[in-house]
């Protein structure tokens, strides 16, 4: 990676081509759906790989914005009331949305389109609204962005 990296409390995930930055505050849900999206990834024949829970290091490189995982977490996810748990990883990914976990009771209804959110000073993404109780989060961000998450996405 060039450039200077940020260290971000955030989740990022890589399903086939396509990574996907949960961003948001702590307890917010972002490890759950993220986990969701990796187990439904599997029986879609997608690949699913965490790049790394809780901590994220963001860096900018020729335009696309890369997460890569500190060392001492790699593999590793907290699923909050089970503990940590070790799934297939990779150490970076290029990262394509943010996605925002969202209280549903206090949500708006119908979010901006093209949403978009600074990850750090200069990296942006385009940003999707989830419910934090979504049952199918995976179903719910292919239909959003409408792309494959296969060898030709993104």
């Amino acid at each position: 990676m060039t450039g200077e990296t940020t260290n971000i409390h955030a989740t990022a995930i890589v399903i086939g081509k396509t990574g996907l930055l949960f961003v948001g505050p702590s307890g917010s849900g972002k490890s759950a759906l993220a986990f969701s999206c990796l187990a439904a990834a599997r029986p879609l024949g997608l690949a699913g790989h965490l790049v790394a829970d809780d901590r994220v290091l963001i860096a900018e490189q020729n335009g696309s914005v890369i997460a890569k995982c500190p060392p001492s977490i790699a593999g590793l996810m907290e699923i909050r009331y089970t503990g940590i748990v070790r799934l297939p990883y990779v150490s970076e990914g290029e990262m394509h949305f943010a996605i925002r976990p969202v209280d549903p009771a206090t949500a708006e209804r119908m979010p901006p389109e093209d949403e978009q959110i600074d990850i750090t000073a200069s990296a942006r993404l385009l940003l999707i609204r989830l419910a934090a109780t979504s049952a199918n989060p995976l179903a719910v961000i292919m239909a959003k962005i409408g792309a494959s998450f296969g060898e030709s996405a993104i």
